[in-house]
């Protein structure tokens, strides 16, 4: 066989990573590790992450079937047998003790004695957070595209049913959505924004600006978390204008008309409104593809002012921390949704200085996994 095309040398790395390899994957070392006491935890931990990665696919619909039966919720009040949960799920008395064992499993769920089950501290935890049970239970779509995920990754899946839940995605006119064709995302993404917009008021003060314009920022959820830290700000939201038209319904509520507003328009095509001295971009970017990121960034930086700052949230890659979400649980559910990436806040820097900005500076967050933090500014 010939030797592959632009192929170099082996590293030291590479060499010492093939020595390690063959002897890991040596039935006779393999043996000897998991019996040698100082070499058995490591072989045990290898092993169980092993397992993880193969059974991964039965956990997630464990959880899956949690939060469909709203399992949480019911054990949330006080400890329950399973017969005393049967009825409530709707099935036997064995399938009931057989999911609750699953989650006992799996840490969702703790026995408590006298065949009582109760909330475990994750349960409890997703008990807390409506907004990741609405994510979960949205999951089965994304589980139909990974049915198949060498077809997904040679582009031979056809329409995914994330790319229709995400019309706009892939739509050539997005603006033109009916209500009825916004109203399931919108609420998903207001649902499971509080978690994303806690930690970014926390990273960042908004009090120093005078009006934020929040671009794709659907229904306003994170606007609502803005305004309570920053009361004298004006929030305005610029989205599609089924979208616009829910966020100035959910302002009105929030008893924020007098300072909210929403605009409707598509993000890509019509102009920006003028007049913020702020603009953020919350899990938005790792929606699009370059292209079309770096022709937002420009029609951002011209609709700011000079020193007007830019706040782009979102998962990012590049991390030990991220790895995991950005590369293996966005790169698949983007490639299903029909376009976009995760980025490295390196590769959102450079994005950002082609498009005219300047003084860029990464926030640290609480919780890097959910959401990384840039602020740019306008010379």
């Amino acid at each position: 066989m010939s030797p592959e095309v632009g192929a170099h040398a082996p590293s030291l790395r590479d060499r010492i990573a093939a020595f390690r390899n063959r002897i890991v994957a040596s039935a006779r070392f393999q043996r000897f590790a998991a019996a040698f006491p100082l070499t058995r935890p490591i072989a045990s931990r290898q092993a169980q992450a092993l397992f993880d990665l193969t059974a991964g696919f039965v956990y997630a619909q464990v959880l899956a079937a949690c939060v469909r039966l709203d399992l949480f919720r019911l054990l949330e009040p006080a400890p329950r047998t399973a017969a005393a949960l049967a009825p409530s799920l709707a099935m036997s008395e064995a399938a009931a003790e057989r999911l609750l064992r699953a989650a006992c499993a799996l840490k969702l769920v703790e026995r408590r004695g006298q065949g009582r089950y109760g909330l475990a501290m994750l349960g409890a935890a997703l008990a807390g957070n409506p907004g990741v049970g609405a994510m979960i239970a949205h999951h089965h779509r994304f589980y139909a595209d990974l049915a198949d995920p060498v077809a997904l990754l040679r582009g031979e899946a056809g329409v995914t049913e994330l790319s229709r839940f995400w019309a706009y995605a892939s739509s050539q006119d997005p603006a033109a959505a009916p209500a009825g064709d916004v109203a399931a995302y919108s609420a998903l993404m207001a649902g499971s924004q509080h978690l994303v917009a806690d930690d970014i008021v926390a990273a960042y003060d908004f009090r120093r600006h005078r009006r934020v314009l929040d671009i794709g920022g659907g229904e306003g959820a994170f606007l609502r978390v803005v305004a309570r830290r920053a009361p004298s700000l004006h929030l305005a939201v610029f989205d599609l204008p089924a979208v616009a038209e829910r966020a100035r319904a959910c302002f009105a509520a929030a008893g924020l008309r007098h300072r909210a507003e929403a605009f409707g328009g598509d993000m890509h095509r019509d102009r920006l409104p003028g007049g913020a001295d702020l603009v953020t971009l919350v899990r938005v970017l790792h929606d699009h593809d370059d292209a079309a990121v770096r022709a937002l960034l420009t029609r951002v930086h011209a609709a700011l002012p000079a020193g007007g700052a830019l706040l782009i949230a979102e998962p990012m890659a590049g991390s030990a921390a991220t790895a995991r979400m950005a590369d293996a649980y966005f790169g698949f559910y983007l490639l299903a949704m029909g376009s976009g990436r995760a980025r490295t806040p390196a590769e959102i820097t450079e994005l950002l200085g082609e498009a005219g900005f300047s003084t860029i500076r990464i926030l640290p967050t609480r919780r890097p996994m959910l959401t990384g933090a840039i602020v740019a500014r306008r010379d």
